[in-house]
């Protein structure tokens, strides 16, 4: 069964993890996505002294990897080459960089005109921010999302995950693909540029809500609801760890009610709305602390989600990736890590799944240069002298 990009050829120059989770999902799209990295590496490499941190392994699966030194010419003679029968080429470095070492995208267009070029940045290439440098943390800071996490009383907080790297990648992501169907239409190719930042903005829809409202939540509200415009909403509590509770619609609040035994609630004047629980959001936690006093995860969750109360234990990274659901789904693929550390490294699966095409295998991440030789020839005709010629120029090759 055909998958969605087969046949298509993605040359990757992420770095990190928003070009790194872009090209990742493109691979398991189908698309044959070769990843070039400099003859020393990507940054995500120096992460670890061996040069293969578990991130690189996480993020490059199912990508053939080549070396290429892009501040010489054979190294942009040879990426020119490639580009010739490529399809995209993505990149993440910051903008403006590409046409300093003149492969930038008015020049890679001349040799290929139905290219889709696709640029992810931090700030996007036009506005007041477009030269700051931007890394994930940057853009937290910058977008509010570290202003929106933590508690009343406390400093602002990042998020734990890298929000922004993954927005940003997913987003442009999209972009190549809204570029490559308007190609299958106008044969034209297209440039795509995404910045972190613009990507983060609707993900404020509660607090910015709550601004708009004039509402006098505090910008940071614990694990209550960011615009306090909802209760229960609250990780709370238990015996043996936490629990997260929420009611969004009423058949929740009630059937709640009745598990904690305060039938007494429903339909009770000031809290038989939503919005009337929100103004004593303190009231109904203290409610449902009481009940949950001495009780276990197991027992909190089995109990409510028999109720169909939508809640779920505050669990760890062991337990996630030893996840049941995440595995029978395909998500997680236990794959060697040739690093330090563990023998395997929890690679992540394709989260969108097709009723036409099979999930993606899924297969290692490259050596550094392992694929240097295989692609150049396969790719862009390089005969054996021209291969001895560049590798033993720039190093490229097999690690």
């Amino acid at each position: 069964m055909t998958a969605p990009l087969s046949g298509a050829r993605v040359l990757d120059l992420g770095q990190i993890y928003q070009g790194g989770y872009c090209g990742l999902l493109l691979s398991y799209l189908g698309a044959d996505v070769v990843k070039v990295e400099p003859p020393w590496g990507e940054n995500v490499r120096t992460r670890s002294e061996d040069g293969y941190p578990p991130q690189f392994q996480y993020l490059n699966a199912n990508k053939r990897g080549i070396t290429l030194d892009l501040k010489s010419e054979d190294g942009r003679e040879a990426l020119e080459r490639l580009v010739e029968k490529a399809d995209v080429l993505l990149e993440n470095f910051a903008t403006g960089k590409m046409d300093e070492l003149g492969v930038g995208y008015e020049r890679l267009r001349e040799l290929n005109p139905g290219l889709v070029y696709a640029h992810g940045s931090g700030y996007g290439d036009s506005g007041p921010y477009a030269e700051y440098p931007a890394m994930d943390l940057t853009v937290q800071a910058m977008s509010g999302v570290m202003e929106t996490t933590g508690f009343p009383d406390g400093p602002p907080v990042k998020a734990g995950p890298a929000v922004c790297d993954f927005m940003g990648a997913t987003h442009l992501a999209v972009g190549i693909l809204g570029a490559l169907l308007r190609r299958e239409r106008t044969g034209e190719g297209d440039y795509v540029e995404v910045g972190m930042f613009d990507c983060m903005y609707p993900t404020l829809a509660s607090p910015v809500s709550a601004w708009v409202a004039e509402s006098d939540a505090p910008p940071r509200t614990g694990n209550q609801h960011s615009g306090l415009s909802i209760a229960p909403y609250n990780a709370y509590e238990v015996e043996d760890g936490y629990v997260a509770i929420i009611c969004i619609a009423e058949r929740h609040w009630e059937s709640l009610a009745r598990v904690i035994d305060r039938e007494d609630l429903i339909g009770r004047e000031g809290w038989d709305s939503k919005v009337e629980r929100a103004r004593r959001i303190e009231a109904v936690d203290a409610v449902i602390e009481a009940w949950l006093d001495g009780r276990t995860k197991v027992e909190v969750v089995e109990t409510l989600l028999e109720a169909n109360v939508p809640c779920a234990p505050v669990r760890t990274v062991p337990e996630i990736v030893e996840d049941p659901h995440l595995r029978e789904r395909g998500m997680l693929h236990d794959l060697p890590n040739p690093g330090e550390g563990r023998e395997e490294t929890p690679v992540p699966g394709m989260p969108i799944g097709f009723a036409a095409s099979d999930p993606p295998e899924v297969s290692r991440a490259p050596f550094l240069g392992e694929h240097t030789a295989e692609v150049l020839a396969e790719v862009a005709g390089y005969s054996a002298a021209e291969l001895d010629r560049l590798t033993g120029e720039t190093g490229s090759g097999t690690d």
